[in-house]
């Protein structure tokens, strides 16, 4: 009986995922975060320190690209939706914008026009567009797979999992960059100004092929089964992308989250690279150690979700560890302002740790929401149109990186920071820019943060009405 029950289930579009298919979806997510997460973190400290770019200057060019990606994304989301490639309708794009992507990242960091602000615009607005193009279809690839609410929650822990986990190698490039960096007389690595080139854009090279193999992995792991037929999908048209943010509250709710989340990620990592190097006076050990301590607690906690899900709910679990984000950035925040406890870098790790317990799992499950408020469409309209609704998913995110992309730039040139003419000596005794970076590691995205409770505590989803409204849609079907 149990078993007829189950294949009735998967009949209906409830289907069940074997670990291997979990994995690889979750490698997709992986590999994006070799690449687009190494570009988010480490790119504006490579323009500032070694390619030669003013902070304002490399701040108003992550705002230009991420103007860019919103016209972009739609233009993503409508012909996704509309196509049919051979190889799937949306896993098909991890091959092609994968590859592109890959080799476009790469040419990010190449210092052989070192300086030129038309080089530098060119390879991150075609890399950014890129990476659109794999990750507009990868999110809609998530609610193709199945509608089982618990199994597409089991699927985005997995997916989160792997995700930090090539967090975790991103941010160990410090570590990996002093491998290949030249040497200082006492043997210490250079990894701060033009000398070591080279050794960023090996180092990436390193990342972006790691992630090609993994998207090609995810990409034959993956099989579609919930999409929209052909029919369907010829009427689907760029204006449904702003049609469906107007009658989809649950989406406007979602995507006004990821504006505010994506912001306070952005900012916060763009600004631990000039946190550690300057506040801290760390060593390429120390800041890996640091920045791991942002990685690490995905492994803890993530894998707990679903049962902290079932305990105190989705709106209790978001309240929770953003507070306790908050509570990290406070810590953080306290121990690095009083000269005794300045220097004691066990508790900086300790408020890092805390700090960074909260943003992963909060920022981790929102993905697994992206499915919901796809079926909510579904459900009032008729239509499954993931790819438009990933790519409304798309801009907002971007929108928060435009802001987080922008602001620690337009931060350090407020508070003077310029290290093309400034030694890291003065950079050190400058009160005034300390400040401004510690500003960006906790001040900022803590406010970012009370905003993303407020915008939450909107969303109405909850799981039995997920429930009831994907029953309604496989009866319809029927």
């Amino acid at each position: 009986m149990a078993n007829q029950t189950a294949a009735l289930n998967e009949s209906k579009g409830f289907y069940r995922l074997s670990w291997l298919q979990r994995i690889g979806f979750g490698s997709g997510d992986m590999a994006q975060n070799l690449i687009y997460q190494t570009i988010s973190i480490w790119l504006l400290f490579f323009y500032t320190n070694v390619y030669g770019l003013n902070a304002s200057v490399a701040a108003t060019m992550f705002l230009v690209v991420r103007l860019v990606d919103v016209l972009w994304d739609p233009v993503v989301g409508t012909f996704v939706d509309k196509g049919n490639p051979k190889w799937g309708k949306y896993r098909s794009w991890l091959i092609l914008g994968g590859i592109p992507l890959s080799g476009l990242a790469i040419l990010c960091f190449w210092n052989g026009f070192s300086g030129s602000i038309v080089y530098a615009y060119i390879t991150y607005v075609l890399m950014s567009m890129c990476y659109t193009l794999v990750n507009v279809p990868y999110g809609a690839l998530n609610s193709s797979l199945t509608r089982d609410t618990n199994e597409i929650t089991i699927l985005t822990s997995t997916r989160m999992f792997m995700a930090n986990l090539g967090a975790l190698i991103v941010k160990s490039l410090p570590i990996v960059i002093a491998v290949f960096a030249p040497k200082a007389a006492d043997g210490t690595a250079i990894t701060d100004n033009t000398s070591a080139a080279p050794a960023w854009f090996i180092t990436m090279t390193i990342f972006a092929l790691a992630g090609l193999v993994l998207l090609i992995f995810c990409f034959s792991q993956c099989k579609e089964k919930v999409v929209m037929d052909a029919k369907e999908s010829a009427n689907v048209k760029v204006s449904d992308l702003w049609t469906e943010f107007g009658r989809n509250k649950p989406l406007r709710v979602l995507a006004f989250f990821f504006v505010t989340a994506f912001a306070m990620m952005s900012v916060s990592n763009a600004a631990d690279s000039y946190f550690m190097n300057y506040n801290v006076n760390a060593t390429p050990f120390m800041t890996t150690a640091f920045m791991w301590l942002g990685t690490i607690p995905a492994f803890i906690f993530m894998p707990l979700v679903p049962a902290i899900k079932r305990w105190i709910g989705k709106k209790g679990m978001f309240y929770l560890f953003l507070g306790t984000a908050i509570v990290g950035m406070a810590m953080m925040y306290t121990f690095v302002s009083i000269p005794a406890l300045k220097s004691n870098f066990v508790l900086l790790c300790i408020a890092q740790f805390v700090k960074s317990t909260g943003i992963i799992v909060a920022t981790g499950y929102m993905w697994a929401l992206v499915p919901e408020v796809v079926a909510y469409g579904e459900y009032t309209s008729g239509r499954r149109i993931a790819g438009i609704v990933n790519a409304l998913t798309g801009i907002f995110f971007k929108a928060g990186m435009a802001l987080g992309g922008v602001v620690p730039g337009l931060v350090l040139a407020l508070v003077h920071f310029d290290a093309t003419t400034m030694s890291k000596e003065a950079i050190m005794s400058n009160g005034t820019i300390l400040q401004g970076i510690l500003w960006l590691v906790c001040v900022i995205p803590a406010i970012l943060l009370l905003l993303a409770i407020w915008i939450i505590s909107k969303y109405e989803l909850s799981d039995e009405k997920m429930d009831e409204i994907n029953k309604a849609i496989e009866e319809k079907n029927a």
